[in-house]
């Protein structure tokens, strides 16, 4: 008997349908548009490449947004679980990846051709609300 542990990168980690849920319907109710989230499937994204016009040029967002509602939209993204910030050998860095729930959604997004985020309904536009401006577990 062996005490070696054997890991398979290739695994699909499974998230519960709650969680799942939560971030998709986070995802559908932020101004941020599918560029952004394809672009992060390649690479990390800078705030600063985000936010104001920078933003609008890439197809991130359909109008400028300053630096800090960006920074506002990113922050309930990691707390949903679907982004993370880009850590490099100084710490913490103002650039942004998607985790593997993130990477999971927005990939079987694309595989069910959707060139741009689900819409939200009424429902998601209340309950995101809710959980943003308030302290309720989500």
């Amino acid at each position: 008997m062996t005490n070696e542990i054997s890991t398979n990168t290739s695994a699909v980690l499974e998230y519960p349908q709650q969680s799942r849920q939560r971030a998709e319907r986070a995802l559908r109710c932020l101004p941020l548009q599918m560029p952004f989230y394809t672009t992060l499937l390649q690479q990390s994204i800078a705030l600063p490449d985000i936010a104001k016009q920078a933003g609008v040029r890439s197809k991130y967002l359909r109008s400028p947004m300053s630096e800090w509602a960006v920074e506002n939209h990113l922050m309930w993204l990691i707390r949903v679980g679907v982004l993370r910030r880009e850590v490099d050998g100084q710490g913490i860095t103002d650039a942004f990846r998607l985790t593997p729930l993130g990477r999971q959604i927005i990939k079987q997004w694309r595989l069910q051709g959707w060139e741009q985020i689900p819409p939200a309904s009424l429902v998601d536009r209340i309950l995101v609300w809710w959980q943003r401006t308030s302290d309720l577990p989500m």
